[in-house]
């Protein structure tokens, strides 16, 4: 492994609410390691700032702010990539807000809003990169250079009670990102989710302060590293995976696996199936939740 296979001179990316946050870290990442950035935020003056920190320390940064589950906003990411800087290679896909209400108290709107924005929001990025490299690599009889990064999160894994909007939004996602790596990866698209466990203004509620003296262990600064990686050509070979990633620990999530199973020759009945499943599944816990795989050392 050499500096080349994790830079990225030369390439162009597209990150989704980079005016604060994890998005910042991200962009800021991604140009350190050479991409020029072409930044989105809802409009205001958070991402115009972020382009200019990037210029200041040597970047290339344009803006192209909107609702990101605008579909004129995707295909505006998409060319102003172009436009500006004559490409597009990586997108990180970052975009999100928090609704947090229990089931039984959500109103309608907490819930399109915070589906809307995530997963929508997700596709509508992705969709427009994917077929934009897809009629690149079908007019030049080969492979391109396509990054997709995602944002998942652990409250899919955990089925985070307090956030039903959110954990299903981003379980979407995940879902959507072995989807895409499996439909795209003929093209030379490698796609790829994070759960971050990082704090920022929409975790607050979570989380709570940074600690007043210290390195803090769910700085974004911890997260934006694999970002950069998984958009480099050192990660060619990295697709449809799902990461967990905080405080100098990377996990690597395997997929679901079968946990117990029962046969029958003939067709089951209700009380068949309750002999046969009622012990094993009798634990009093919620059975898919992936809470222990989450208790990093």
């Amino acid at each position: 492994m050499n500096d080349q296979d994790v830079s990225l001179s030369g390439k162009v990316a597209v990150i989704t609410g980079a005016g604060q946050g994890l998005g910042r870290a991200e962009a800021l990442a991604l140009a350190a390691a050479g991409a020029r950035v072409v930044l989105n935020d809802l409009p205001g003056d958070a991402v115009h700032a972020v382009a200019e920190e990037v210029a200041a320390a040597g970047g290339e940064a344009a803006v192209h702010p909107g609702d990101v589950a605008d579909w004129a906003t995707g295909e505006g990411l998409v060319k102003t990539a172009l436009t500006e800087f004559g490409g597009l290679d990586v997108v990180v896909n970052n975009a999100g807000f928090t609704r947090d209400r229990m089931l039984f108290n959500m109103a309608e709107d907490d819930w399109d809003a915070v589906v809307r924005v995530h997963l929508k929001g997700h596709f509508v990025t992705s969709r427009h990169a994917a077929a934009h490299w897809r009629a690149r690599s079908k007019a030049t009889g080969g492979p391109v250079y396509g990054r997709i990064v995602n944002t998942a999160s652990e409250a899919f894994l955990l089925g985070a009670a307090g956030q039903p909007n959110y954990a299903a939004a981003k379980g979407g996602i995940a879902a959507l990102t072995v989807s895409t790596a499996q439909a795209c990866g003929r093209y030379g698209v490698r796609v790829n989710a994070i759960c971050p466990r990082a704090r920022t203004n929409m975790t607050a509620g979570v989380f709570g302060p940074a600690p007043g003296d210290g390195p803090d262990p769910l700085s974004v600064d911890h997260v934006a590293p694999l970002v950069a990686y998984l958009a480099a050509p050192a990660a060619d070979q990295v697709t449809g995976q799902v990461f967990v990633v905080y405080g100098g620990r990377v996990g690597v999530m395997a997929p679901p696996s079968v946990a117990h199973q029962v046969r029958t020759d003939g067709v089951w009945t209700a009380a068949g199936l309750a002999e046969a499943l009622g012990p094993p599944l009798s634990t009093g816990t919620a059975g898919f939740s992936a809470a222990g795989a989450l208790a990093f050392d």
